[in-house]
């Protein structure tokens, strides 16, 4: 995943540009930078924070900026920004985006003409195709608009240039950007958890394939936006700050909404509810309250050490570090039956790792209750997990076991309740060694969400979502 953040005032940014993409920390673990210009010069720096933090990475450089406009990110994917001059003039770009024809791309940019600078492990750049597939339009707006048209995948961007900010957002809208205002400019990012302690009020949300200008003094849109949506639901499920809104929905009220109307017609007797930490937390609260029982925090995450996931190389050293940041809390655990909370079940293996530790702790019955429906299908939008497979999927295994292939039946194990659905969630729980396991159905947190079906993408859970390619000249008005 990934997330920017860019500001241009009429006063210096840089320290506000340094805290405003450092809120944008628990949406990437490899990649940051920050690129700002004054009076047009550019200054850029990137470092690799796989085993760090942005800010302290970071705020060793922050001498080395200065200037009223700037935009960085936090990447789980490219090292960004790049700078580019062309006949569209000079700068700095950022994207969160996922190309899934990168290749097909290379080749055909390559026969044209064009060079590509930035590799890493002999893969093109993300955000360097981006920035070519820009330089080939007549003006910025038709640039972005060979984006949306050529690439298959998803892409949001900020691009610096003297003064001001252009912001796009994906032609579907997969991911947000926000703008926020106050009394010295303006401000774009992914996440509006970025926006308060610096002073910016959120001022408005900007549509599917929009593109809007922002000045010191104003915003101005050069691309109305489209008509149809398609906001990746697991940035409630799962990414998203609690505090983060997007679409005026908040995210700790919708993870609330679904426990509290899962609980509703859970008949499973328990001595309390508990989260596995962090992004449980908010289920668990609305699921105690839903329930009629206590809330208790039974596994605790380490915070001194693991305030976020940094992301190893290998499966094996993941599981390890999911495994070490949690710790179960037997004072509470033993003897006591409890139902836990959690956003998501991928591969299986760090929650079978957690379900132990609760047993080896004394609990007598470990009940789980997932925010979502079983992932069904492996996101082909955003940079949503590191499966490499299809077969990484915990669902597709046992499916494949079931049917004899992989792919087959898919839809019936997607339909919440039916018999092919019932089998494979009674395996998963089996394997993992649950006393019961229920999953959210894909009603459920469409209701709590608060938008139509048709403006989500749920394509993980039931295989839906619109085609980016083929509405690229239907919907403008």
């Amino acid at each position: 995943m990934g997330g920017f953040f860019g500001l241009t005032a009429k006063t210096d940014c840089v320290d506000r540009l340094f805290y405003g993409i450092d809120y944008n920390s628990h949406m990437g673990t490899k990649r940051a930078g920050m690129a700002t210009v004054d009076n047009g010069i550019f200054t850029r720096s990137i470092h690799n924070i796989e085993n760090s933090y942005f800010r302290t990475k970071f705020e060793g450089d922050l001498k080395d900026f200065s200037g009223n406009s700037g935009i960085g990110v936090i990447s789980d994917t490219d090292a960004q920004p790049i700078i580019v001059n062309c006949h569209l003039g000079k700068f700095a770009i950022v994207t969160v985006a996922r190309i899934n024809n990168i290749g097909e791309l290379e080749k055909e940019m390559l026969a044209k003409g064009h060079h590509f600078c930035e590799h890493s492990y002999d893969i093109i750049n993300p955000s360097e195709m981006i920035a070519a597939l820009i330089s080939e339009g007549t003006d910025l707006v038709s640039g972005i608009e060979n984006v949306y048209r050529r690439i298959k995948g998803s892409c949001s961007m900020l691009i610096l240039m003297e003064g001001k900010i252009i912001a796009a957002r994906d032609f579907l809208g997969r991911t947000p950007i926000l703008i926020g205002k106050n009394d010295d400019g303006h401000a774009a990012a992914s996440e509006s958890c970025a926006f308060a302690n610096l002073g910016f009020d959120v001022c408005y949300n900007v549509g599917p394939g929009e593109i809007v200008e922002l000045t010191p003094d104003g915003m101005k849109q050069l691309r109305k936006p489209e008509k149809r949506m398609q906001i990746c639901s697991f940035l409630w499920i799962y990414y998203g700050y609690p505090v983060c809104q997007y679409e005026g929905r908040n995210v700790d009220r919708m993870r609330y909404v679904t426990g509290r109307d899962m609980a509703k017609t859970d008949t499973t007797e328990v001595d309390f509810v508990s989260a596995i930490p962090d992004s449980g937390i908010g289920m668990a609260l609305g699921y105690a309250q839903g329930k009629g029982v206590p809330y208790l925090r039974g596994i605790v995450k380490y915070t001194p050490t693991w305030p976020r996931s940094f992301t190893p190389s290998t499966q094996e050293r993941r599981e390890l570090v999911a495994k070490m940041k949690l710790i179960a809390n037997k004072s509470l655990l033993r003897g006591r039956r409890v139902i836990f909370c959690d956003d998501s079940i991928v591969r299986g293996t760090q929650l079978r790792d957690n379900v132990k530790d609760m047993f080896d702790a004394g609990v007598k019955e470990v009940h789980m209750r997932i925010s979502c429906p079983p992932l069904i299908y492996p996101c082909e939008y955003l940079n949503f997990t590191a499966s490499k497979s299809e077969l990484e999927l915990i669902t597709r295994r046992i499916i494949a076991e079931l049917e004899g292939s992989h792919d087959r039946n898919l839809e019936a194990y997607a339909t919440t309740g039916s018999p092919e659905y019932e089998r494979m969630v009674e395996e998963i729980r089996s394997r993992l060694g649950l006393t019961s396991l229920q999953f959210s159905s894909l009603e459920n947190i469409v209701s709590a969400i608060g938008l139509p079906k048709c403006d989500i993408c749920t394509h993980c859970f039931d295989g839906s979502s619109y085609d980016c390619q083929c509405h690229c000249h239907n919907n403008r008005d």
